[in-house]
This record gives structure tokens, C-alpha cells and sequence, in this order.
């Protein structure tokens, strides 16, 4: 996984965005059509303090990549919506993102299926105690 998370940064940086304004163009793209995409919610799905997001925002206006918009039914609420040069950008990522996940795929089946027996292994520790007759290998 940890390989993954460095080719996405290294991705991000070489179309000139930090991994943070990944994160916040994928969120954008990714939300259900009826979702109001405000600062709130953004800050609530990336884990971040929405002072955070409002300077992560500000970048990624500046840069092109988002819009701000009020929304029509409640003219308080500003919402957030992708550029076409942010649609562009998302794609060339998710094309890169695409590749590399094939080529990791057989190493991260392993892995997960590697830590989904080892937490098999740890719930039925007890028992196997009891029973003197361990079921997973050491």
C-alpha cells in the first residue's frame, strides 16, 4: 500500500498538484450528483479542518481546477464544482492511477489476503489455545 500512496504522490506532483488537491478533486468528481459539495463536507471527508480546506480550495481556484458557486436554492451555501482543466487533470491521474494499480494487483491481492489470515488467525486465538490444536500457521 505504501508504495501505491508514493506513486500517487509522485503522480499528483508531476502534474503539478500537492496529494492533497488530489484528494479534494477526487472528492469533488467521486460525490453522489446530489450532493452539495461545500467546504464542510470536503473538510469532512478528507479529515481536515475546514480552515484547511478553505486554503486547499483557494490553490486549487487559483490554479484553475475548481469553482466556486452559490447555490441557487440557498444563496448563504457556496459549492464547489471541477473545471474542465480540473476534469482534465483528474483524468490524466486516474489513467496513471489505472496502470499502476494493474500492475500492483497480484502483490496487493497477496498482501490483503496475508492480513485477512492473520486476523482470522488472532479472532480464533482463544480457541485454538483451548482446543491444543492450532489452525493457523505460525
Amino acid at each position: 500500500m505504501r508504495n501505491f500512496l508514493h506513486f500517487s504522490e509522485s503522480a499528483a506532483l508531476r502534474v503539478g498538484l500537492t496529494s492533497q488537491q488530489h484528494q479534494l478533486l477526487l472528492q469533488i468528481a467521486g460525490a453522489a450528483p446530489d450532493t452539495a459539495l461545500t467546504v464542510g463536507y470536503l473538510a469532512s471527508r478528507l479529515v481536515l479542518r475546514h480552515h484547511s480546506v478553505v486554503e486547499l480550495c483557494n490553490r486549487c481556484e487559483e490554479a484553475g481546477l475548481i469553482a466556486r458557486e452559490r447555490n441557487p436554492q440557498n444563496r448563504r451555501m457556496v459549492v464547489l464544482k471541477l473545471t474542465e482543466a480540473g476534469r482534465e487533470v483528474l483524468r490524466e491521474l486516474s489513467i496513471d492511477h489505472s496502470r499502476e494499480l494493474n500492475q500492483l494487483a497480484p502483490q496487493l491481492i497477496r498482501s490483503l489476503e496475508m492480513l485477512s489470515n492473520a486476523a482470522h488467525c488472532r479472532t480464533s486465538e482463544e480457541e485454538e489455545r483451548n482446543s491444543g490444536n492450532p489452525r493457523c500457521d505460525a
